[in-house]
């Protein structure tokens, strides 16, 4: 193996410098899980203590192998730090660990609270680093747009689903407003590209999945804030039906493309849908919302299945870590 030098390219055999950013979405997929299995079989559940474990085990081995990439190769951070389309991952690593603390927050209240802390304070600061450098001095192309942007609105959005427990009630609202703002301006955008521009490239076509996320999340917000049961928390609940609706019209396409990392992009968004169904259905006394909740949840779980099946066939066949 060749070491890349800071601030020279690296070669094309050095993994690590290759290590993407986009890792962080394994985590946000397997904390989906945990979050649906939960709200699915109890906090008790064996399914749900092992997802956690798992989703904890592999936030662990990703977040050391990219801090092993910060330190030993900082221009390759930088590098996808300066990608127009990457830059919108970054915040995939503090949205794992406010899953993961979400997840874990009834069985490890203290460790879960720190965590929460702790990345709500970086996805504050990775939100406003991403949104400035898109508004900055850079120059950004209708090309460079995807669902991925949605990625930083997202995050905000997920704050208040531990902070309202945890009574962080004021910091909760200030991030459900960020992310719903962003969320309306960047679905405006996304649609425009999708429509009056190029098809998104073939690594880029399973975010659109992505696009069931803000809504189905921003629903499981509002009830934790409010309480739930109003007209808008139906709106958001039946916007996210809607996405997936449509979403569902592009699968046979998506499914068809080579695998990439990208497609987990197809499991924290039916995560989301799921636990909000199944919110619901708790909320309202609902046994059809909680059936359309479990029936995703088993979606989901073959999604993830398969997900990690082809992921280790390609880390095994050196396709994950190398140059796009």
């Amino acid at each position: 193996m060749v070491a890349s030098i800071p601030g020279q390219a690296a070669a094309p055999d050095d993994w690590l410098a290759h290590f993407p950013i986009t890792f962080f979405a394994t985590t946000m997929g397997l904390g989906g899980l945990a979050l649906g299995l939960r709200a699915g079989f109890g906090v008790q559940s064996a399914m749900f203590l092992t997802a956690l474990g798992l989703t904890a085990l592999v936030f662990v081995g990703v977040s050391i192998l990219y801090l092993a990439k910060l330190v030993l190769r900082p221009a390759s951070v930088a590098a996808e730090w300066q990608h127009p389309v990457r830059l919108a991952f970054f915040p995939t690593m503090t949205i794992s660990l406010l899953i993961l603390a979400t997840a874990a927050l009834p069985v490890l209240p203290l460790l879960s609270q720190a965590m929460w802390v702790v990345g709500m304070l970086g996805q504050g600061v990775l939100t406003l680093a991403v949104i400035s450098g898109w508004i900055g001095a850079r120059s950004f192309q209708h090309g460079h747009i995807s669902p991925a942007w949605f990625i930083p609105a997202v995050g905000n959005v997920i704050v208040p689903v531990a902070g309202a427990q945890l009574g962080w009630t004021e910091t909760s609202w200030l991030f459900f407003s960020a992310g719903m703002i962003f969320w309306i301006v960047l679905l405006t955008l996304v649609f425009n590209r999708l429509i009056f521009h190029d098809p998104l490239p073939g690594r880029l076509q399973p975010t659109l999945v992505i696009l069931i996320a803000p809504p189905a999340l921003a629903y499981i917000a509002w009830v934790r804030l409010t309480g739930g049961g109003d007209a808008f928390a139906q709106i958001l609940l039946s916007l996210g039906y809607v996405f997936a609706a449509l979403v569902a019209t592009q699968l046979p396409r998506i499914l068809r493309l080579p695998f990439a990392l990208s497609f987990w992009a197809l499991s924290f968004p039916v995560a989301a849908l799921s636990v909000a169904s199944l919110l619901h259905a708790e909320t309202v006394s609902s046994d059809m919302h909680r059936d359309i909740g479990m029936a995703l949840l088993g979606v989901l779980v073959a999604i993830i299945a398969a997900l990690l099946w082809r992921t280790a066939r390609a880390i095994a066949a050196g396709e994950v870590c190398r140059p796009d």
